[in-house]
């Protein structure tokens, strides 16, 4: 199982500030080892960041983005205690469902 997300959501009136980090080697197939043998695929193909259950962005990703990819976005409409889940699914099928709470601004 991959290593949790590193989610945090922070109110600013009411938009929700949504900041992931999510751990994941995302191999692009091109590089080699130290046996100079190419490292196969393995990355991220779907992202699904919900709100309270809703989803509000739904990408579907390629080799080309980088290892432990960030991705932050904004959420209209949100109110302290809201959840936000977010759902990868990589090209060996593994997949990662991680939760958290908007917190107030501080």
């Amino acid at each position: 199982m991959a290593e949790p997300m590193k989610i945090r959501a922070t109110l600013q009136g009411d938009v929700a500030d949504v900041r992931i980090l999510m751990m994941h080697p995302m191999e692009t197939g091109q590089r080699k080892d130290a046996k100079r043998e190419v490292v196969p695929l393995h990355f991220i193909q779907s992202v699904v960041v919900t709100h309270n259950g809703k989803t509000v962005l739904d990408t579907q990703w390629s080799q080309a983005v980088s290892r432990n990819p960030f991705l932050g976005l904004r959420i209209k409409g949100a109110k302290a205690g809201d959840k936000i889940g977010v759902t990868w699914i990589d090209n060996k099928g593994d997949k990662r469902t991680d939760e958290a709470t908007v917190a107030p601004a501080s």
